[in-house]
């Protein structure tokens, strides 16, 4: 999750549940660092490390495989960076740690905090992401490089072209994995997967951890990987994640619309409490261009069976419904709940957050409430224990945001597909592009054509 939908912490605050493995390692200290880390930390004001550092660390050193939950913010890229950063082999220009990342933003950030923490040490590292020229990425791995921070696309494209040796790479470190999952990229990070040496420890880090992520953590990770989580607020790492929005009652479809385009889920139910609300949210979402099925009273029979086959077997993403049309449904895959009113009755939320996060799977259920509302839900979580997290408002700049890397990851996909006919078939389009993008008018074609391309893509479930 990205710092706009989740609020930062304090580094240095003490957690307020750690969950270790069973088998833990002693914390590693601010003292055990070498002379020169020591140095160049105190004189940027650190003279401790932060508790996921301490904690992650030792684990890295022991090259055992660990999937990390922990918030953005909370130091994470100082728990990698300086482990890596000793087990370097300064004389052996080859890449040696390939670090993943959802963004071209994050690929700089943890860039700079390599280089910062590396100075003097002889290790070389480079940013790979798309967006950018080749050539200067290129130079840097024709000069020999040490460590990869890389976005998956452009990693991809490299590799295909035989431009990185990937045969020293010892250890892979994945942030922010719910990130890379909800944009997209798990079809890269597995043909990245088979580039990779076999012998290879792996460190994956997420705010969230959907089903989604700890599948990934089963393909890229040995059997006997572990598990470490650092929750700073009250919420209890467990299957169940329960979150609520406020909102005005007007604002409650667009707030949905929202939700819907920041988690990309993978299957959800939305619960309404009323048949009329079903049937105008249908019409709204269907509008917008998301797949869904609607249950209600007013749905005919045979609708709604058709409706419940299509939602069983993933064909429809996203079913609207009331908490009678819903009774005996029983769907495991469920990634996601949306809440759309909070119920009267505070056992049917349970009920319906129920719906997911089943067999052992993790899910996620959103409320929208109102300040009315709001009381009910406080009351709901008195009664049956249930810490709920208070989201802050989803900036529309960060939907934009996501939307548009997704965006190019698809596209980058489909063009590193294309055969030689196919790629010089494309650059007929070259000069047109070039038109286009400079009249202030026109670029609201190549706005409209990319826009049809990413709901293309959503109908096709490309996205998931």
């Amino acid at each position: 999750m990205s710092e706009t939908t989740q609020e930062k912490v304090n580094p240095f605050l003490t957690p307020i549940q750690i969950i270790e493995p069973k088998n833990k390692l002693p914390d590693y200290t601010f003292d055990q660092l070498p002379q020169h880390q020591k140095d160049i930390l105190t004189a940027h004001g650190w003279t401790d490390l932060m508790p996921i550092q301490r904690k992650t660390i030792p684990y890295m050193f022991a090259a055992r495989d660990m999937l990390v939950q922990s918030k953005t913010g909370s130091g994470k890229t100082g728990a990698f960076v300086l482990p890596l950063l000793q087990v370097i082999e300064p004389t052996h220009l080859f890449p040696q740690a390939l670090i993943l990342v959802p963004t071209r933003e994050l690929a700089v950030q943890v860039q700079n905090e390599i280089e910062l923490l590396s100075k003097g040490t002889g290790v070389r590292s480079t940013a790979i992401f798309g967006g950018v020229g080749y050539e200067p990425q290129l130079r840097a791995l024709r000069e020999g490089i040490h460590i990869i921070v890389a976005t998956p696309g452009r990693l991809l494209d490299h590799a295909q072209r035989g431009h990185i040796d990937f045969l020293s790479v010892r250890d892979l470190v994945m942030d922010e994995a719910d990130e890379m999952l909800s944009m997209g990229f798990y079809p890269d990070m597995q043909r990245i997967r088979k580039y990779l040496p076999k012998a290879i420890a792996c460190t994956m880090f997420s705010a969230t951890m959907p089903q989604t992520v700890k599948s990934l953590a089963r393909e890229f990770q040995r059997p006997n990987a572990d598990f470490l989580s650092l929750s700073y607020d009250q919420v209890i790492a467990n299957n169940l994640e329960h979150r609520y929005y406020m909102c005005d009652v007007m604002e409650k479809d667009s707030l949905t619309i929202k939700i819907l385009e920041s988690e990309n889920p993978g299957s959800c139910m939305i619960f309404c409490n009323m048949k009329k609300d079903v049937a105008y949210l249908d019409q709204v979402l269907s509008n917008y261009g998301f797949k869904v099925g609607a249950l209600s009273g007013d749905v005919p029979q045979k609708q709604r069976e058709k409706t419940l086959d299509d939602f069983r077997s993933k064909k429809v993403p996203i079913l609207i419904c009331t908490d009678v049309a819903a009774r005996g449904i029983d769907v495991s895959h469920v990634t996601h709940v949306i809440v759309f009113d909070h119920p009267d009755d505070h056992e049917i939320y349970v009920h319906r957050s129920g719906r997911t996060a089943r067999a052992g799977r993790s899910g996620v259920a959103i409320s929208l409430i109102t300040p009315v509302e709001e009381i009910e839900l406080l009351k709901t979580a008195a009664d049956f224990s249930i810490q709920f997290v208070k989201m802050p408002p989803i900036a529309e700049e960060h939907i934009a945001k996501k939307i548009r890397e997704r965006t190019r990851t698809y596209l980058e996909r489909e063009k590193r597909s294309l055969g030689q006919r196919s790629q010089e078939r494309m650059r007929r389009y070259l000069p047109l592009v070039e038109e286009l993008a400079k009249i202030e008018e026109d670029k609201e074609l190549l706005a409209f054509l990319l826009d049809r391309y990413y709901w293309d893509q959503y109908a096709k479930g490309e996205d998931k």
